[in-house]
């Protein structure tokens, strides 16, 4: 006759055995779920907006327009110029909500155009005194399929334009103005040779 007295101790120390293991085990496998959340989380940061820890986004270009207007301006590029808008015009912090707004921006494909009216932390003056205003030949360039309808388009549509078109070895060009007088560059790739 066999008795089953050593097969219970054997399943009570193997019992004993995995309960000392069973909370480090845990811990390790709760550990290793947070360091694949962890490399997800930077996977999903590298692919989302381009940045690796210690660097700057590489995926997105933001470039600030001040403007004297901000929901003019924000109508003016999302009408005619194909942005798309990413923040709501907001005013000014502890201005009234009826106030005009402060800032606004808008996106079109990698670039981020800051738009910040009078009452925005971008307008306030620098250290000298001097005014930070709209205008100069610093200018984004939006590239176009067609240049001449696209000109065409915005001549219509009451747009007004620095130069005409100029023709050069990487392709053609034109300077508009937004409402403020910042210049936005159109400009259509050359034909491959």
């Amino acid at each position: 006759m066999r008795s089953d007295k050593p097969a219970q101790v054997s399943r009570k120390h193997d019992l004993a055995v995995a309960r000392v293991f069973d909370a480090p085990l845990k811990l390790v496998w709760i550990l290793g779920v947070f360091a694949l959340m962890s490399v997800s989380h930077q996977a999903f940061c590298e692919e989302a907006v381009g940045m690796k820890e210690g660097t700057m986004p590489q995926a997105v270009v933001s470039v600030r327009y001040m403007v004297d207007d901000v929901t003019k301006a924000v109508d003016f590029y999302t009408t005619y110029l194909g942005f798309a808008l990413e923040s709501t015009p907001a005013p000014a912090p502890g201005a009234p909500v009826s106030s005009k707004p402060a800032f606004a921006a808008v996106t079109r494909g990698s670039l981020r155009l800051l738009l910040s009216g009078p009452g925005s932390s971008g307008a306030r003056p620098m250290p000298d005194g001097s005014q930070p205003v709209a205008g100069g030949w610093n200018r984004v360039q939006v590239p176009v399929a067609d240049l001449a309808t696209e000109v065409e388009r915005l001549r219509a549509a009451g747009v007004r334009f620095r130069n005409d078109i100029v023709k050069g070895v990487g392709g053609s060009q034109i300077i508009l103005d937004d409402p403020f007088g910042n210049p936005i560059e159109l400009w259509q790739a050359a034909a491959p040779h």
